[in-house]
């Protein structure tokens, strides 16, 4: 498991701002601020250790005892998480400690956005699975959009798990790493991420530093390839745009 700090926040919607060097970039404006550190976890108490934040202040007269209980201090939190980290990390932070984006992703460029994607409802095979359908032919009846058979009476005499099958679309845990923290604007409490991440508008997600990187690499900006000697290999990245 990948130890990690990051913030809760709530996708507010998606925009379009300019880079220094003129570029138009769609970006995901996310609210990461302020979090509170509702609690901590212990090796000793729990059995392991995480700091435990809350997101979009909740008002007192909407929270059961439940929620007041575990708040030791403050105000209860509409969106609660444990974040997994050492026990050195946790003893940095405070119950009651209040956390932006500047102190978290002060020098970060790359991080993983996770959050539930939106749902479909219940959707056929050829939507949820992209299978083909039937022949739109003479001699097709009632079977265009149909799955087809899923099994046999006599062998394997049951249906395999993991059959595709039609049944509810989206509404999933979906995590995409590897993404660009753009732009922090830390008086409003909010990050710019460049592109997509996942849930509709006002969706809460979970933002982290990034598990398999710690710097940001968009693809094709890289070194530029050595040009090839042989005259067709040449003329076809010619042909293609690269040339």
């Amino acid at each position: 498991m990948a130890l990690r700090i990051g913030l809760l926040g709530k996708k507010l919607g998606m925009t379009q701002v300019f880079a220094d060097d003129g570029e138009a970039v769609p970006v995901t404006v996310i609210q990461t601020g302020p979090n509170v550190v509702v609690g901590t976890r212990t090796v000793e108490r729990d059995g392991y250790s995480a700091l435990v934040l809350g997101f979009d202040e909740k008002p007192v007269r909407l929270a059961n005892k439940p929620e007041m209980g575990s708040v030791k201090t403050g105000k209860p939190q509409r969106f609660v998480r444990e974040l997994r980290l050492d026990a050195a990390d946790v003893a940095k932070y405070e119950v009651g400690q209040t956390l932006g984006p500047k102190d978290v992703f002060g020098d970060v460029s790359a991080i993983d956005v996770e959050g539930f994607s939106k749902g479909k409802g219940f959707q056929g095979v050829i939507k949820k699975h992209h299978m083909a359908g039937k022949p739109m032919t003479h001699g097709t009846h009632e079977y265009f959009r149909h799955g087809g058979s899923i099994g046999c009476r006599l062998t394997p005499q049951r249906v395999h798990k993991g059959k595709r099958m039609s049944g509810q679309m989206g509404n999933e845990k979906v995590t995409v790493q590897n993404l660009q923290l753009f732009r922090i604007l830390e008086e409003e409490g909010c990050i710019l991420v460049r592109g997509a991440v996942p849930g509709a508008p006002n969706e809460y997600v979970i933002v982290t530093k990034a598990a398999t990187r710690t710097a940001y690499k968009r693809k094709g900006m890289g070194k530029e390839e050595a040009r090839s000697k042989n005259p067709l290999k040449a003329s076809k990245k010619a042909a293609a745009g690269r040339g």
